[in-house]
């Protein structure tokens, strides 16, 4: 899987929180409805949401919207296939496809 400079700081982002770690490992055992999950975890809903989105814009979930027998909307979430293998190497390719970011920092803001 080519990474480019810019995925790499997304997915690398967003799994140095330990919460999305813990959201990850849930999900890779077993795909899982935001409301279970939350209780899993011990978290509010928004807050597990805005872990959501942080995985989902990374590419290391996805998530999809399914009727329950009640007809009930529930959003489930799983773990999308990736596999990171950082070197020095893999790292100073993936520094020259990134975007100009003239802050330095590269931390999303």
């Amino acid at each position: 899987m080519d990474v480019t400079g810019d995925d790499l700081l997304k997915m690398l982002t967003a799994l140095s929180n330990q919460h999305r770690l813990r959201i990850v490992g849930m999900l890779s055992v077993e795909r899982d409805y935001v409301s279970r999950l939350a209780g899993r975890l011990g978290m509010s809903r928004p807050l597990l949401h805005m872990h959501l989105a942080r995985l989902e814009a990374a590419g290391l979930i996805e998530g999809s919207l399914e009727l329950s027998a009640d007809g009930k909307a529930m959003k489930f979430f799983e773990v999308t296939p990736f596999a990171l293998h950082l070197t020095p190497e893999s790292v100073a390719e993936a520094v020259k496809t990134l975007s100009d970011d003239r802050r330095g920092d590269g931390d999303e803001k």
